[in-house]
């Protein structure tokens, strides 16, 4: 939006100069709105060309513009700046003269009176206030206003955009996506709004209307009075993203585990001559110094063994069978517990729901009032949940992110659909400062919408809680907010339709076993900020629908995490930083006998600070009353015991103190550490802990973990050094058989996985029938051949480079990652070898074998064998694919011939002299039936 006059300058002021300001002048509150004129200097110098010695304004253009907010504070500081300047080249001077050399030369410093002669040669603009050493200037009006505050009254914005319209206004409506266009789209239908504007899907920081070129630019953040949606990035893609796989370098020595041989020792990589060619190769040592050397197109069957940290496997032994008895143990153990969750999921499915209406127009204006943008990952939670909603049988989803990552958000909007379609809500947490934190929550984010909500906790009186209950059963009630109580026989519900459940994995066997029963025909959503916890494990097994929310929220930064020693002065630095710049502290000592000491000590510290204490064991009036004064900021610091570690959400809060830190477990620690760095702020965690020797080798562990693991979303690396620390036990109930120990957790989790595909293909085979999912018949494609395919030495150097570009290599699963591949590959190290090609047409030829259904491809010597899947019982052998397959060999429309080993039917081609030769075979056979 440009303005001119007949002075010789012309001045933008959009949201790029405006921002620009902003950057330079962060306690300015300029806007294009809040400034309806500017105090101008022209300049009429415009060639001009300073003669004196050389300066900063040389620097700057003749037709520069220069902006000032307030010239005599400038002027002020600019005198201090050089006083300060001079004394210090002095102080050089000296020191120079002293020791006979010379550190600085040509010392020149601009004085104010340079400053404003070299100013006076260009346009000014003084954006706030006057100028007291200017008296030559020009005025330009603007005659724009502010958009009006509607505050989500959708029937007030109506009103304002017909009547801009009647006087010819152009009125545009900007959104930063094209959802929320749709949404303003079925706001106005169902509104029956008769008003004209234009949707822009281009963000801006505020609305306005100018009178001039009579336009009025609204905008969808201040309508819904959200916070200004900042754009940020989308969500990792799936080779970025939070997998069970745990993608660590292995380092010679390291303990790993060989998916069909079992755990043996990593020995680096091993060039090796296969008739006469050069392949790479892992090299496993195993027991009795055997040697096992594996194709690097086998590296998915390798990983890295965790198991309980501090005690060494046992290394497996080449050609016994013990290692394939304790697999089929473990999967038979697996499989027993498997059943019973898929059971269960089927009993689920089988049982008839209700089935959700689509969203109409007040779910877009509760979603659209969200006062953050939504993370990538949050909208395609919201979008499953939502979908899960509308189907007929009853959903069963987790929730699974880091801490304040936004899945109560999600919760909020799944209720509020369920509330619209006139069924109840039971929204259960663990402890009874969660249940008021989101009562709360709830309350704030329905205050414009017909919800009733409320909760039960110890902090309710009985007459209260009777009243709750006959509310409830009469259906007075839309969502009840509650602890275990909820649970309770008394709580009778008019028509519950949603049962949200938050950290399920604090609940105890009893409380479990309520909800197993209570959730059979109602839709079930749990949270959870645990990154592994137990119930993911259901959703391995299919038991159980699973969304991740991985990406953080913008302008949320990483938690600066120390370790220090109780310390006197830390304590006061730490509490007096975060007080000085309006912030609040958690003090957290988890011992309620000593907490009051802890608090007298700390009003001896910081004596000008408001210290309260809050535990478990206080009186319920008086601790809620306690926690509602500090979250109302009545107070600075909290001294509290582990009671703030579930879902406490004090954005102001950015300091907290963990004493006695050792003695928390990982997970304890970093769900506390969550508490802070809520909003934009920088936030702080000090972990107190004795010094490290007189710590246990697991304690030690732990506070290094933490400390290391402070970027966010970190959960899930903390989850996995957790289960290093502490060995990964029995994850799926209450067995403790141990025999993840064995095995290794990655190792268990191929297995777990297989348990479950053969459940589904055998004993549930008409449960999932109705599944979407393509029957994979086959997980891993073994590839074998003499043709020499590497990373030469003379492309990448390093052994542990070339180890990771194997690994990457293994996982690629599409011709556009590899093309992305090769692209990295190029950037980094030069055109790509021949035997790199070879490498990657390997692992195009495992892709085409894996959907005709072969385990296994060999090529030597310009002979293709293809080995079907080596399970008799599998039922693969029913598919169309082998039946399509056998019966183009039998009448000879491939160069194919059948053959029938011990354990395998084989296909047999002569004569193929590369791997592109047998891919064109293999693909021609693959088209040829999927006619």
């Amino acid at each position: 939006f440009s303005y001119a006059s007949d002075l010789p300058y012309r001045i933008e002021l959009n949201d790029e100069i405006v921002e620009s300001i902003r950057t330079f002048d962060t306690t300015s509150q300029l806007s294009k709105q809040n400034i309806s004129k500017f105090s101008i200097i022209p300049n009429m110098h415009s060639d001009y060309k300073t003669e004196t010695k050389e300066s900063l304004f040389d620097l700057l253009p003749g037709n520069t513009i220069i902006w000032i907010r307030d010239l005599s504070s400038t002027i002020e500081s600019m005198n201090k700046c050089y006083e300060s300047a001079n004394r210090q080249a002095d102080k050089m001077k000296h020191y120079e003269e002293e020791r006979h050399i010379q550190l600085i030369s040509n010392r020149e410093f601009i004085s104010t009176d340079e400053f404003m002669l070299g100013i006076e040669k260009y346009s000014l603009v003084f954006y706030q206030g006057k100028p007291d050493r200017i008296d030559e200037m020009q005025i330009l009006h603007i005659n724009n206003q502010a958009q009006p505050s509607f505050n989500k009254n959708f029937n007030l914005l109506i009103e304002d955009i017909r009547s801009l319209n009647q006087k010819n206004y152009n009125c545009f409506i900007c959104t930063n996506s094209i959802a929320q266009v749709e949404r303003f789209h079925n706001i106005f239908e169902d509104l029956k709004a008769d008003i004209h504007y234009v949707p822009e899907v281009k963000s801006i920081r505020e609305g306005f209307i100018d009178h001039d070129l009579k336009i009025a630019c609204y905008t969808d953040h201040q309508i819904f009075s959200r916070f200004h949606g900042y754009k940020i990035k989308s969500g990792y893609t799936k080779d970025q993203a939070v997998s069970l796989k745990m993608l660590k370098e292995l380092q010679p020595g390291d303990f790993v585990t060989h998916l069909d041989y079992g755990i043996g020792r990593f020995a680096g990589l091993e060039k090796i001559n296969i008739n006469g060619q050069l392949q790479e190769s892992v090299r496993l040592i195993y027991k009795n110094d055997d040697i096992l050397y594996v194709s690097i197109h086998s590296l998915h069957k390798i990983a890295k063994f965790v198991g309980q940290e501090g005690t060494e496997p046992n290394l497996s032994k080449l050609g016994s069978d013990t290692w394939k008895i304790l697999k089929n143990r473990t999967k038979q153990k697996v499989k027993d517990i498997a059943k019973e969750l898929i059971k269960l999921y089927g009993m689920r499915k089988a049982a008839k729901g209700f089935a959700f209406r689509p969203d109409n127009y007040l779910q877009a204006e509760l979603e659209a009032s969200f006062m953050y943008e939504d993370t990538p990952d949050q909208f395609k939670a919201t979008m499953d949940v939502k979908a899960d909603m509308e189907k007929p049988h009853p959903m069963d989803r987790l929730i699974c992110g880091d801490v304040g990552f936004g899945k109560t958000e999600v919760a909020i909007r799944a209720a509020f659909k369920a509330v619209q379609d006139g069924k109840q809500v039971a929204v259960l947490v663990p402890t009874t400062i969660l249940a008021m934190q989101h009562f709360r929550t709830f309350t704030e984010r329905f205050k414009e919408f017909p919800v009733d909500v409320d909760y039960v906790s110890r902090f309710r009186t009985a007459k209260e809680k009777t009243q709750i209950i006959k509310n409830l059963t009469a259906g007075k009630l839309d969502i009840i907010i509650g602890t275990i109580s909820l649970l309770n026989s008394k709580m009778k519900f008019k028509d519950l339709g949603l049962l949200i459940i938050d950290e399920e994995q604090k609940f105890g066997v009893v409380a479990k076993e309520k909800l197993r029963h209570l959730k059979y025909n109602v839709d079930t959503l749990t949270l959870t900020a645990t990154p592994i916890p137990r119930t993911l494990q259901f959703s391995l097994m299919s038991a159980r629908d699973l969304s991740v929310i991985q990406t953080p929220p913008p302008n949320r930064q990483p938690i600066h995490t120390e370790r220090r020693s109780f310390n006197d002065q830390v304590i006061h630095d730490a509490i007096m930083h975060e007080v000085y710049r309006g912030g609040q502290v958690f003090f957290v000592h988890n011992k309620v006998k000593s907490i009051g000491e802890v608090a007298a000590m700390l009003h001896k510290i910081c004596p000008t600070v408001d210290i309260v204490v809050a535990h478990g064991q206080m009186e319920a009036e008086k601790l809620e009353k306690v926690l509602v004064d500090f979250i109302d900021m009545k107070y600075d610091v909290l001294v509290c015991t582990n009671i703030i570690e579930s879902g406490l959400d004090i954005s102001n809060a950015n300091t907290i103190i963990i004493n006695n830190a050792h003695q928390f477990g990982l997970s304890d620690l970093h769900q506390l550490r969550g508490r802070v760095g809520r909003s934009n702020r920088k936030a702080y965690c000090y972990l107190f802990a004795p010094p490290s020797s007189v710590l246990t080798m697991e304690a030690r562990k732990r506070l290094k973990t933490i400390e290391e693991f402070s970027d966010l979303g970190s959960g899930f690396h903390i989850s996995m050094r957790d289960l290093d620390i502490r060995g990964a036990g029995n994850l799926l109930g209450g067995e403790q058989s141990g025999f993840i120990a064995d095995i290794g957790y990655e190792t268990y989790q191929r297995i777990l996985e297989e348990a479950v595909l053969e459940l589904r293909e055998n004993e549930f085979k008409d449960l999932f029938e109705e599944d979407k999912k393509e029957k994979q018949f086959i997980r891993d494609v073994t590839i074998d051949s003499d043709i020499e395919m590497l990373i030469p030495d003379d492309y990448v150097a390093n052994i542990q480079e070339r180890l990771n570009l194997y690994q990457s290599l293994d996982k690629l699963e599409n011709e556009e990652a590899v093309q992305n591949f090769c692209t990295q590959l190029k950037d980094r190290f030069g055109p790509v070898p021949g035997q790199v090609e070879e490498l990657l047409n390997g692992l195009r030829l495992r892709w085409i074998a894996k959907r005709l259904g072969f385990e296994r491809v060999i090529l030597k010597k310009k002979k293709l064998q293809c080995f079907f899947i080596s399970n008799p019982s599998s039922t693969f052998f029913e598919s169309p694919t082998f039946q399509s397959i056998m019966k183009a060999v039998a009448s000879q429309q491939t160069k194919f011939i059948a053959k029938q080993s011990q354990t395998n039917l084989i296909l047999i081609a002569e004569q193929v002299s590369g791997f592109e030769a047998a891919m064109k075979l293999l693909d021609e056979m693959y088209h040829q039936i999927e006619k």
